[in-house]
């Protein structure tokens, strides 16, 4: 593993900014370190580059430890901190000579240039720092954190201060280094974390909350599935113009329940039928929340509905045989699943989460 963080702790005064958490990451892995502000992460990453010293636990990079091999791990570590330091006096290209040479880089100049047209500087490259903006400021810090060709990048905010079209391309640099070299980063911009990542860890006042796949962690913190289904119809044909139709809808129900076995709980009660919006009480909403498994019904629109259910696999496939039954026509079928944005305020609103206790 390229970082490895064992029980880390890190208290002041009478505060734990960091309570005995634990993760690895390996090479080529984008992991993205979530939290909400005074979560503890800046802490954390300064632990792990060398610049702040931990009160408990351990943190090794590429075999070494942080805390005995403090420059030799820095060797290996690309870093951005959140506070971007620059010199305004200095030039582009002289901070970055500045800092190869911190580094002891052979061959300077061309890797200079080389990492002015990784983070896109080219355009701005003969200016002060001090001249300019904060986004710009950011690539600079990104390309002194990339000047000495380091194993493992931790960077703390990379894309504040930067313009959707900016965030695109330093996007697309950082995965592109992900891709063998190992990533830490962190960012209060969950669209970003979710476009980078495949995997995250979060933590809360400190502790570890959350280190999973996305998609796990989706599936771990999903509470009710939704399924949105829509119609080429205004709403699913009622078949209410006749006794001939109704009977034909009522048998459709009935067809389908024999299928709720699979669905009811386990203590083996028959489902009960779902519960729906105000003013929805009409054959259209009645058939489809008799629907073994679905608990309850949204109309969306005239002709679009929001089923919700704990088991969205079954009830999809049972709205498509009383489609079929019923001679609905379904132009969209898919389930919902919870944003990363849902599920960081599930774990951070709460105390503690499972996780956290477990620690």
């Amino acid at each position: 593993m390229s970082i490895e963080i064992s029980n880390l702790t890190k208290i002041y005064g009478d505060q734990k900014a960091v309570d005995s958490i634990s993760f690895t990451v390996g090479k080529g892995e984008i992991v993205g370190f979530l939290g909400p502000n005074g979560a503890g992460k800046s802490t954390t990453m300064k632990i792990i580059t060398g610049y702040l010293g931990q009160d408990g636990g351990e943190a090794i990079v590429c075999g070494l430890s942080v805390r005995q091999q403090p420059l030799e791990t820095k060797k290996k570590i690309g870093y951005l901190p959140e506070a971007n330091p620059l010199y305004p006096d200095m030039y582009v290209r002289e901070y970055l000579d500045f800092i190869a040479d911190v580094h002891t880089v052979t061959d300077k100049k061309a890797r200079i240039e080389a990492v002015i047209s990784l983070v896109g500087l080219t355009v701005e490259s003969n200016k002060k720092l001090g001249q300019l903006s904060k986004g710009y400021k950011q690539r600079v810090g990104l390309a002194a954190a990339l000047i000495h060709d380091p194993e493992v990048l931790i960077l703390d905010e990379p894309t504040s201060g930067l313009d959707p079209n900016q965030i695109i391309e330093i996007r697309d640099v950082i995965k592109k280094l992900g891709k063998d070299k190992t990533v830490l980063f962190s960012s209060h911009i969950l669209q970003e974390v979710e476009a980078l990542c495949d995997r995250v860890v979060i933590i809360n006042r400190g502790r570890l909350v959350a280190d999973s796949q996305l998609s796990q962690l989706r599936q771990e913190n999903s509470r009710t599935g939704r399924i949105r289904v829509a119609f080429k119809e205004s709403s699913p044909p009622a078949h209410a113009a006749g006794p001939a139709q109704d009977s034909a809808s009522g048998q459709a129900a009935a067809s389908a329940r024999p299928a709720s076995n699979a669905l009811t709980p386990e203590s083996g009660q028959p489902s009960q039928p779902a519960q729906t919006s105000p003013g929805m009480q009409n054959p259209e909403s009645a058939q489809l929340s008799q629907i073994p498994g679905v608990t309850g019904i949204t109309r969306l629109s005239p002709n679009e509905w929001e089923l919700q259910t704990q088991e969205p696999d079954a009830v999809k496939k049972l709205l498509l045989t009383l489609a079929l039954q019923n001679n609905w026509n379904i132009v969209s079928l898919q389930s919902e699943n919870q944003s990363l944005e849902e599920i960081f305020r599930n774990l951070t609103n709460n105390p503690l989460s499972p996780t956290a206790q477990a620690n």
